[in-house]
């Protein structure tokens, strides 16, 4: 499989468990002390590094390690905002939209040039 494909389908994958350690205490776990949710957090965690250090491992067969940041920032920004909005229950700002905008810019600049 194309390790671009392989490396964005792990890193997706490894985004949706890192937003859920992240975030989703904050809403399943207000009531429960710090040290619980960062323990959740941390056992939800382990489930994003199985995922993450394969998606980078493919990634930088073929791209830099700056281009492999940028793909996964956009792909954190793809994943947070759905689950802000129905997870979390966050309103939709347009501020996502603008924040959107100014990755795809940096998209563009560490993509550009083939010895990026």
């Amino acid at each position: 499989m194309n390790p671009v494909v392989t490396s964005i389908g792990l890193l997706l994958c490894s985004n949706v468990f890192m937003t859920f350690a992240w975030y989703a205490h904050l809403k399943e776990l207000n009531g429960k002390p710090w040290l619980i949710a960062a323990l959740v957090s941390w056992g939800i965690a382990l489930f994003e590094y199985l995922l993450q250090v394969p998606a980078n491992r493919a990634g930088y067969t073929v791209m830099s390690v700056g281009q492999l940041k940028i793909v996964q920032e956009v792909i954190t920004l793809s994943v947070f905002v759905p689950f802000s909005v129905f997870y979390l229950k966050e309103p939709l700002k347009q501020d996502y939209l603008w924040a959107g905008l100014c990755l795809l810019g940096a998209v563009y600049f560490m993509f550009r040039s083939k010895g990026a």
